[in-house]
């Protein structure tokens, strides 16, 4: 818009030409905004999308013009001349095209924002199923450990049955209604450890023999529930437990937020089960996704020893 400088323009004709030409120029913002973008440019249609900007910036620009036709005396002069035709198009061409890169640049900006919400939305919703659908394969692998153990119990008609068949109600509790959170209490979690490796020493008649040791301070540290489970349910499964002379030795260390889990076992030669492995595949991917570069895992699968090291940034 070219204004003549003159003193004899009132506020409120001046007020009036800045509404105008404001109104035009707002007007032409949102109907590439609203309009032209979504129904050319976002279907690729390129060649109506630049036709029909064409279109409006000479329809605008003839508003416009008009608008300055009507306040001729300050508007279409300069320095006293009168502004020819063309040099005030051009001009209005120029303000117009600022405005369509406006509305242009801002929609592709919300569109960008709108569509990485969406996509963090989607890719959430698919790491919470997938976590879901991990944690749904703990309940039945543990319990069918578990029923195994149980039933060799009440096979050999052992006294130590019921008292087996009450642990695992206790640990069963805990699995199902304690560690629905993401996050639970360390304290609870080690203690459903020991419950476990109680359970498998009635399993043994207690001649199963485990060297467990927590050193450090355990707080108010949180963990994710059911991680350290499936190595220790692998060394009973598959390593030598009624070995005094070779334990299973578990070792954890706490510093602070830092936890840092060890575990051996003798490797008993004639087992040669390897349906096991879907314990171990479970916890690699959960700590994958629930503890992404916070965690060094460590496994050493030897002739007659089986080593695994797990270092967490609780």
């Amino acid at each position: 818009m070219l204004l003549a400088s003159s003193n004899k323009i009132s506020t409120e004709e001046l007020s009036v030409i800045f509404i105008g030409f404001g109104a035009i120029n707002i007007g032409l913002f949102y109907l590439n905004y609203l309009y032209l973008i979504p129904k050319f440019l976002n279907k690729k249609k390129y060649k109506l999308y630049a036709l029909s900007l064409f279109a409006a910036i000479i329809i605008f620009g003839f508003g416009k013009y008009g608008l300055a036709l009507i306040y001729k005396p300050y508007i279409l002069r300069e320095d006293g001349k009168p502004v020819a035709f063309g040099n005030y198009f051009v001009h209005t061409v120029i303000s117009s095209t600022f405005f369509l890169f406006l509305s242009t640049a801002l929609k592709f900006g919300v569109d960008w924002f709108l569509n990485e919400r969406v996509q963090g939305d989607l890719e959430n919703q698919r790491l919470s199923a997938e976590l879901a659908f991990l944690k749904s394969q703990i309940n039945p692998h543990f319990l069918f450990n578990s029923l195994n153990s149980i039933y060799s119990l009440a096979y050999q008609k052992s006294d130590t049955t019921p008292e087996a068949i009450l642990k695992l109600s206790e640990i069963m509790r805990y699995m199902l209604y304690e560690s629905n959170d993401n996050k639970v209490d360390l304290e609870k979690e080690l203690l459903y450890l020991q419950n476990y490796i109680d359970l498998q020493k009635i399993r043994f008649g207690n001649k199963a023999f485990v060297d467990f040791k927590i050193t450090g301070e355990v707080g108010s540290q949180k963990i994710v529930p059911l991680l350290l489970i499936a190595f220790i349910e692998n060394a009973f499964k598959h390593g030598v437990a009624n070995d005094a002379s070779a334990p299973i030795r578990l070792r954890i260390n706490l510093d602070g937020t830092k936890l840092h889990f060890f575990m051996e076992n003798k490797k008993h030669t004639l087992n040669k089960d390897n349906e096991g492995g879907i314990g171990l595949n479970n916890v690699k991917r959960r700590l994958d996704l629930l503890y992404p570069g916070k965690y060094t895992l460590t496994i050493q699968d030897k002739p007659d020893t089986y080593t695994c090291e797990l270092s967490l940034v609780l």
